[in-house]
């Protein structure tokens, strides 16, 4: 009998990477490079998207 898959809900813009490592272009005294970590904005480091909420619409 065929499984389904999980819907789970990655981030759209960090595609569930949500923490990258950028170079500052210097190195450390072994040779080794000095990064900064950053969390993606839109889902705060967590690389889940947040539950989308239907909009009401008045007239």
């Amino acid at each position: 009998m065929p499984q389904h898959a999980q819907d789970t809900r990655v981030c759209r813009a960090c595609d569930g990477f949500a923490l990258v490592a950028i170079t500052t272009g210097t190195r450390h005294p072994d040779g080794t490079r000095v990064t900064v970590p950053v969390d993606c904005p839109t889902c705060l480091g967590t690389g889940r998207a947040r539950p989308v909420h239907k909009q009401e619409v008045s007239i």
